[in-house]
């Protein structure tokens, strides 16, 4: 009961907060709810992205003078590699989906003005996309590279920084357009 009053308490005194928590964890149950359920079995967004995904690794690779192996198979593409390496999958999980919802929830539950969030989420959204690309790219280095060390890149080293970056727009958010409180203390 205590509990359950100083919690009320809390959400009087910071409904920036009280409102952050409940959009945050109701917009990531229906999330949760529509990708799973509809969007990930029912619709080509994955398969999409992940085609944007090889197609720009691919040109950035051209564009460093390194050799792009030649497309696996037709249409849709989820593979690419460079010349001396077996190549690398991308799967529904490394695209970057899930993570621009998240990014965009949140940024809807941060306080702020709207019509700067307009352009904020999609901004970030894109430059989310361009820093998973970079990955692709940087991974297919370290698979020529080092292929040893692929594995661990993958699964530390580019969550940690991928997350950092998120971290560095909400962050970058936050001290843009949320005002900071002074408590007065005397």
């Amino acid at each position: 009961m205590r509990l359950m009053r100083l919690v009320r308490e809390a959400w009087k005194e910071h409904p920036d907060l009280a409102r952050f928590t409940v959009v945050g964890v109701l917009g990531y149950v229906v999330w949760y709810a529509c990708y799973s359920y509809w969007l990930r079995p029912g619709t080509l967004l994955d398969e999409y992205v992940i085609h944007s995904m090889v197609l720009s690794s691919e040109w950035v690779m051209t564009t460093l003078g390194w050799d792009a192996l030649p497309p696996a198979q037709e249409g849709l593409r989820h593979s690419l590699g460079m010349a001396g390496t077996g190549g690398v999958i991308i799967g529904d999980p490394c695209d970057g989906v899930v993570l621009f919802a998240l990014f965009a929830l949140f940024m809807v539950a941060f306080p702020g003005p709207v019509r700067h969030k307009l352009w904020f989420i999609p901004v970030g959204v894109l430059l989310l996309h361009g820093a998973n690309i970079a990955r692709v790219v940087a991974l297919l280095y370290i698979q020529w590279w080092a292929p040893g060390w692929l594995q661990f890149n993958h699964d530390y080293t580019f969550t940690v920084l991928i997350y950092s970056f998120v971290f560095g727009l909400w962050f970058l958010w936050a001290r843009m357009h949320v005002p900071l409180q002074s408590h007065g203390r005397g």
